[in-house]
């Protein structure tokens, strides 16, 4: 049997998910949340340096490892993978991610992919975020990551002059019954427009 540190994919997962030697947590966890949103500045343009270099040098075949299911992927490896599409807005990707949000079988994954996919900026992306939250919103057991999604889908209407999330929102309607109703949805869409703006710093620096 193959030891896990001489295997091809572990090393791909240890590069990307824990990112460089300096990081005190692993690159999986300041991405966790936006946790990298709470750095000192000297960590923060360190962290985001690193990003954009290895959004731009991560091969397709690694990310492709990184989502796949097996015997080290698991929510950080695609959490991870997802965040290094959504900044090198690699859409072929799209359907991919769709399918995996859609799935929604990891905790935490879901808001790399929904990242991702706002960051695509499509009304094809607005449609996949409204089906997720038509499918999972009325689930009060299921505490994924709809807030990231709701928060998507107000960042693309915004930016492409829709008014997709209105329906999800009215008095009564799925999100006021959802187990995430006690957030606000300004909140939401402020968080992601925050990291979109993160997002074109960290892929404006350390080419």
């Amino acid at each position: 049997m193959t030891d896990p540190i001489d295997d091809p994919e572990f090393e791909v997962f240890e590069r990307y998910m824990i990112g460089t030697p300096e990081s005190e947590t692993g690159r999986y966890l300041d991405l966790l949340h936006g946790n990298f949103l709470d750095l000192p500045d000297w960590r923060q343009a360190d962290f985001l340096q690193a990003l954009g270099r290895d959004a731009r040098q991560v091969t397709d075949a690694e990310l492709e490892c990184m989502l796949a299911p097996g015997e080290f992927a698991g929510w950080r490896e695609r959490l991870t993978a997802a965040w290094l599409i959504g900044l090198d807005r690699r859409i072929r990707f799209r359907g991919v991610l769709t399918d995996l949000l859609l799935e929604s079988d990891l905790v935490y994954a879901g808001q790399g992919y929904s990242f991702a996919l706002t960051r695509f900026g499509q009304s094809e992306d607005a449609d996949v975020l409204a089906a997720y939250l038509e499918r999972y919103l009325s689930q009060r057991d299921c505490h994924y990551d709809q807030d990231w999604v709701l928060g998507g889908l107000l960042h693309l209407d915004e930016v492409l002059g829709m008014d997709r999330a209105a329906d999800f929102l009215v008095p009564g309607g799925l999100w006021s019954g959802s187990s995430f109703s006690h957030q606000d949805p300004a909140d939401c869409h402020l968080r992601i427009t925050e990291l979109l703006r993160f997002a074109e710093r960290a892929m404006g620096v350390g080419a």
